[in-house]
């Protein structure tokens, strides 16, 4: 009896530990990018948009890139609806996390609408790492309050500071936004063709916004995707023919 007391305490401790790993890992990555929102209501005040529409971006879409994207165009001279079609294009991404997270998360159909907001690469990422499904939702669930809940802080603080300094050009803030989704974007690239696609969406993007209107240029630089990877297969397809 005492053994199995012994057995039965250990397990709780080491099932302590791990929730308290999980939690850990999942403030840092919350904290770490929540800080972000800051630079978006910077950047979001400089391009124009008002207050109650920089916080209701962060509140409503929740998903850096894509309002990143989304000013980043309308600061740029684009009409609305280029922009949202930019912003809308990075956001496809969440759907597919949605499919996988549904199976690891097994959420209850009443929390499902409720959690999908929270769907983003952040949560994702720290639930995917997790081994069981326990810990995977704690993760997510962990990971997505602290990151809606500091986003959309700094997001109003952001966009306070931006209405108070003035002119965000004169500040050199406008450079904030691209500078942080490139600090997001880049570890992602770990393998050699995600670094072609990359390298070839910036020469893209790059090369067509004299010539297009803006927010065209970010849609186009999509087509870096399919490019190189027809480009890959025709290239392994010879090989293994070989």
């Amino acid at each position: 009896m005492a053994d199995r007391t012994a057995l039965e305490d250990e397990d709780v401790d080491i099932g302590g530990k791990a929730d308290r790993a999980v939690v850990r890992d999942a403030l840092g990555v919350g904290v770490a990018v929540g800080l972000s929102g800051f630079a978006f209501g910077v950047t979001s005040a400089g391009s124009g948009l008002t207050l109650l529409q920089t916080c209701a971006l962060s509140l409503l879409v929740f998903t850096g890139a894509s309002q990143f994207a989304l000013v980043g165009a309308l600061a740029a001279g684009g009409g609305p609806f280029t922009a949202a079609a930019g912003a809308l294009f990075l956001g496809v991404r969440n759907a597919f996390y949605g499919l996988r997270l549904s199976q690891l998360l097994a959420l209850p159909r009443a929390v499902r609408p409720f959690a999908a907001q929270w769907v983003i690469d952040e949560t994702a990422a720290v639930a995917l790492a997790q081994p069981t499904r326990r810990a995977a939702r704690l993760g997510f669930v962990v990971t997505g309050l602290t990151l809606y809940l500091l986003w959309n802080l700094t997001t109003l603080l952001g966009a306070l500071g931006a209405e108070a300094i003035g002119d965000t050009d004169a500040w050199g803030l406008d450079a904030a936004g691209p500078a942080v989704f490139l600090a997001l974007l880049a570890p992602m690239l770990k393998s050699g063709t995600e670094r072609v696609v990359a390298g070839l969406a910036v020469l893209l993007g790059l090369g067509l916004l004299p010539v297009l209107p803006a927010g065209v240029p970010v849609l186009l630089a999509a087509l870096a995707a399919p490019a190189v990877l027809w480009a890959d297969g025709r290239r392994r397809g010879r090989g293994d023919a070989r």
